[in-house]
């Protein structure tokens, strides 16, 4: 990825991407074209560390980095001084954790966000093709994906780019067959609003089995999303495997909802199930439920949806936004 040179004055920063369950941080580069590169990167456990301050801090020391500057990519958003998010192990205050990490500047941005900015980077060749034509556009891209939460963003190309964050996780949730109503009714008696998260996430994989469960009048064996996607893999739970069939047709119908909001011309799955689902989701309705848009419906079937590895995305994203907005300022 490649940013503005005059945007290119910082030599070395530290970049993070932060979802619920994992921190991945690195020393990026700016090279003298304007060209980012991960010298060195780490990926965290959330839940073991004691806040994002730690990790930034811990980081630094390892690498030896005296970079004054920090950007992290982190799900939520931010009002104020404060992240609003429902997922993270720790609260996030802006000023506190550029304080206790001892960086001079630091910025938060959507986790989603950064990865949108890294869609110049993809490499079509290399992902999964799971639905839609295989050209690839130089329009408006949706990148969305389940992991502990769900995000959601769109990059437009432009001179500058520019990406627009959502927090489309929290949208209501839209069923589109009875078997996925009876599931809605059912977690509307636990939540007043229950949003995509309640389903496309890995919390929401064991709160539709649990709720499957329930209907079926069977008790539940499984308790983590792990072991759902897991014995749905195997085939052994007939629970689970429809768990992991209505998450990929409701994630289908969301991504199509989306890229038609957003007018998107191509569509990047990314976040941390899909990926270790694969076979499931292309044999799924995945496609069919992207495509089931009325009169937009042959335009969908044009419009690629690819599998995307997160990986080192969102940080690259993160520093190429960084070096965008914020260094020059």
């Amino acid at each position: 990825m490649t940013v503005d040179p005059e945007c290119a004055r910082l030599r070395d920063l530290i970049a993070a991407d932060v979802g619920g369950t994992h921190a991945r941080v690195g020393h990026v580069r700016v090279g003298d074209d304007g060209a980012l590169s991960v010298v060195r990167f780490r990926q965290y456990a959330c839940a073991q560390a004691p806040s994002l301050a730690a990790i930034l801090r811990d980081f630094a020391a390892e690498a030896q980095l005296s970079s004054e500057h920090a950007v992290v990519a982190i799900a939520g958003r931010l009002d104020g001084d404060r992240l609003v998010n429902s997922n993270l192990p720790w609260p996030v205050s802006l000023e506190r954790t550029r304080v206790e990490a001892g960086r001079e500047r630091l910025a938060l941005i959507n986790d989603f966000e950064a990865v949108a900015y890294a869609v110049p980077r993809i490499d079509a060749s290399g992902m999964t093709q799971v639905c839609g034509g295989d050209a690839v556009t130089d329009g408006p891209a949706l990148v969305l994906g389940p992991g502990t939460g769900f995000g959601a963003a769109l990059y437009v190309p432009g001179t500058p780019a520019r990406v627009l964050a959502s927090e489309a996780g929290h949208a209501a949730l839209a069923a589109g067959t009875p078997r996925e109503l009876d599931l809605l009714r059912l977690l509307l008696r636990r939540w007043p609003h229950v949003d995509n998260e309640r389903v496309l996430s890995g919390p929401g994989l064991v709160h539709t089995y649990q709720a499957l469960c329930e209907l079926d009048a069977v008790a539940p064996r499984l308790d983590t999303p792990a072991a759902i996607t897991a014995a749905a893999q195997r085939g052994d739970d007939a629970q689970a495997a429809e768990t992991v069939a209505i998450f990929c047709a409701m994630l289908g119908s969301l991504a199509g909802d989306l890229a038609v909001t957003f007018g998107a011309q191509s569509v990047y799955l990314a976040g941390g199930i899909p990926a270790q689902i694969v076979p499931l989701l292309l044999a799924s309705d995945f496609a069919a439920r992207f495509v089931n848009k009325g009169v937009f419906a042959e335009l969908m079937a044009r419009t690629p949806v690819r599998l995307v590895e997160h990986g080192q995305l969102g940080l690259l994203g993160a520093a190429a936004c960084y070096l965008e907005r914020y260094a020059a300022a």
